[in-house]
């Protein structure tokens, strides 16, 4: 056989295993919905500790698991205060998360002349590792099946209000009994939306310190553009340590150890992590909602924000160490939202849904007992999910809060709030309205901008979000800005809002309650609708989301009763494995490769220009270290199923050995809220590899190294 023809032999299998994986999905064959199917696959691969389907990893992977690993595994792994996760990678307490799992804390314990964020920190020896106050990490001792108990206690209720009411007074119990019986901290989770209740007894440790965290820009390369896509060039990583009530580093006997080249392509890996919440057991009368109604709003709201933070950012040269954190915050919910609306106009996504639920209606259709139990749940999810597509928008918008409104705003809703108590009788007042509490309460009443400049952009960005969701002509829009938005809105509001003026609003707290009540000042008129709407749609919206709460429920029990185990339940902020493969993917005509290497990280930077945003690189990246191979692997992608909340969590083999560390999905992933789509939902993960490379060659951090080689210190 000539080296000719084996060379086009193997690129034929090799395009035939890429064609396998978009069997369903490629661009190369128009997409035929009725063909169309759904998969168990749809729902992922999040296991939960107590469920792991240990014969699947035997089939798949050759794997025998043993209850051993598995309990090695769970204790290795730890659930971080911040909603990550992480693990431990050494037996004296050596911690590994990811470094956006920490960056908005650094300026907390930063000292004089540092800058944390921008240059990063490494501690030489124990004595300089840094305490980080008021954060802790988790780890899972035990889980106990309550289904029973919780699932009883509901029963017990008349309706959906009260079996919710009912419900949260059982786990309260159970979390109660628990932490007084065992001295930790205890948790109720539900998994199956309801569908089955598990209590979580956990370890928690209190004292964590700083070990290293490298500099942002080699944390969080290509900012917010990078953020969520792949091929992806960047070292995402924090190494922290816990120590006991004597100041001594925790004594581990579970802990992942450090593999030094890492897993190849193809190779078998495991995800262990918290991944936070996903809606793939969601009715498609709920999913439509999310596509209509709630995510376009909440994407408008989180792009007006982006626009005004980076406007802000970009104007402040000398500031932006400390305010990018917030902005990649922000501009993080953004990319999320959007993918989230990518994936619910994606047709073949929803055709898949659309096919599971007459698959679960036929099969429940077919047997006369769940026919019975369960026949009426359709009609009154689809009555709650009316009640939700009528209300959103209003319910939405007229929410007044830190995160959404300008101060301006906030301030009138206070005043609002004020002069309606100040209207009432001393003895019918709440707490902070009468006696010496309301003295302090009046001091409150002020304007809280820290950045003015800040202010204007921000009441611009809520304007332009109220035109875009309710309309210029809404009654919301006129009485908030006069129809107005951008510049013209925050004129506007300067010239006629009473509370962008201090000496006015110390005059309206000193005189009566009406001319609060009563003034025609737009801001304090919006507070004042904003009050009225709200008081009358919250008790219509949490009705119908109670409604909800429990035919979930329903709708989880019969899916578990139909499928069994076959479907994993979805991400609920708890502990979970997921298997999978590294692994490359097609995309925009093209081909991701499962491992991407240093080279990339210099390519991006000079590719780019060598300026600072988005791709530029701190001084001690700018010269290829000496030693520092670029063929090493810098990250990889693997078809293992995580959401957010996985960010910090260890990618392992088959040896419990770290292999990377997971810090992002690719803009397909975000679909996984959803559906698990298997054919090109990727984690995206540092590798252990080209970490530990950069630990030795640029930040010279030999004590580190030799820990996580050694496992340990002592």
């Amino acid at each position: 056989m000539t080296t000719k023809t084996l060379g086009l032999i193997l690129s034929m299998l090799f395009l035939g295993f890429f064609s396998i994986l978009t069997a369903q999905n490629t661009i190369y064959e128009p997409l035929v919905l009725e063909e169309v199917t759904y998969a168990p696959e749809d729902f992922g691969k999040m296991w939960t500790f107590d469920a792991v389907p240990t014969q699947r990893f035997e089939e798949l992977y050759e794997f025998k698991v043993t209850p051993e690993w598995l309990d090695d595994v769970r204790l290795s792994a730890l659930e971080f205060s911040t909603g990550c996760s992480a693990s431990f990678v050494s037996k004296d307490g050596l911690i590994m998360t990811n470094h956006h799992c920490v960056r908005g804390l650094l300026p907390r314990i930063q000292q004089e002349g540092e800058n944390l964020q921008k240059d990063g920190f490494y501690a030489v020896d124990m004595k300089g590792e840094r305490p980080f106050p008021n954060i802790y990490v988790d780890q899972l001792l035990s889980i106990k099946n309550v289904t029973e108990e919780v699932q009883a206690a509901m029963a017990q209720g008349k309706d959906d209000t009260e079996q919710v009411k009912l419900r949260e007074e059982k786990i309260q119990e159970l979390t109660a009994s628990c932490e007084n019986d065992t001295g930790n901290k205890c948790r109720v989770v539900t998994l199956y939306n309801g569908g089955k209740y598990v209590l979580h007894t956990y370890k928690r440790y209190e004292d964590i310190r700083l070990v290293m965290v490298p500099d942002v820009q080699i944390a969080a390369t290509g900012w917010d553009w990078d953020n969520f896509t792949y091929p992806r060039y960047e070292l995402d990583f924090a190494f922290l340590r816990a120590y006991d009530e004597n100041g001594q580093p925790v004594s581990s006997p579970h802990y992942f150890k450090w593999s030094q080249k890492g897993a190849s392509e193809g190779e078998p890996v495991f995800i262990v992590g918290r991944p936070g919440n996903t809606d793939r057991l969601l009715s498609n009368a709920q999913i439509a909602y999310h596509r209509d109604q709630r995510n376009p709003a909440i994407l408008n709201l989180f792009n007006e924000l982006y626009q005004a933070q980076f406007a802000h950012f970009q104007a402040n040269p000398d500031k932006q160490a400390e305010m990018l954190s917030q902005l990649l915050s922000i501009a993080n919910g953004r990319k999320v939202y959007a993918g989230y609306q990518l994936a619910l106009n994606n047709e073949y996504l929803m055709a898949k849904k659309r096919d599971f639920e007459e698959e679960l209606m036929n099969r429940m259709g077919q047997n006369k007992g769940l026919f019975t139990e369960y026949r009426d749940m359709w009609g009154k999810i689809d009555e709650a999910v009316n009640v939700l597509n009528a209300n959103f928008t209003t319910y939405f918008t007229h929410q007044i809060s830190s995160f959404s409104s300008p101060a301006h705003l906030q301030l009138a809703k206070k005043l609002v709030d004020y002069a309606e108590q100040m209207s009432l009788p001393e003895a019918e007042r709440a707490e902070g309205y009468k006696g010496e509490k309301l003295a302090e309460t009046k001091k409150g009443l002020a304007l809280e901008a820290q950045d003015m400049e800040l202010e204007k952009l921000r009441i611009q960005a809520h304007a332009n979000f109220m035109a875009k969701v309710l309309g210029k002509n809404s009654e919301a829009m006129k009485a908030a800005y006069g129809g107005n938005t951008g510049k013209e809105a925050l004129q506007f509001i300067l010239d006629n809002a009473l509370v962008a003026s201090p000496e006015k609003v110390a005059a309206l707290i000193e005189g009566s309650p009406k001319g609060i009540l009563e003034a025609k000042s737009p801001y304090l008129r919006f507070a004042r609708i904003s009050k009225e709407r709200l008081a009358m749609l919250t008790p219509v919206m949490q009705g119908a989301q109670n409604t909800l709460e429990v035919q979930n429920q329903r709708l989880a029990r019969l899916i578990f009763k139909v499928f069994g185990t076959e479907m994993s339940p979805d991400a609920t902020g708890s502990l979970r494995i997921s298997d999978g493969r590294i692994l490359g993917y097609e995309y925009n005509g093209t081909l991701a490769p499962a491992k991407t290497t240093y080279y990339g990280l210099w390519d991006r930077y000079y590719s780019f220009g060598q300026k600072d945003y988005p791709w530029g690189l701190h001084e001690r990246w700018k010269k290829v270290p000496a030693g520092l191979d670029l063929s090493v692997p810098i990250g990889f992608a693997s078809d293992n199923d995580i959401v957010g909340g996985n960010s910090g969590s260890a990618v392992i083999n088959r040896n419990a050995e770290v292999v990377g560390l997971v810090h992002d999905g690719n803009l397909e992933s975000l679909a996984g809220s959803y559906a698990f789509l298997p054919e090109e939902n990727r984690a995206v993960s540092t590798d252990s590899w080209g970490l530990i490379e950069g630990l030795r060659h640029v930040y010279q951090a030999h004590r580190l190294v030799k820990e996580l080689e050694d496992g340990g210190i002592r």
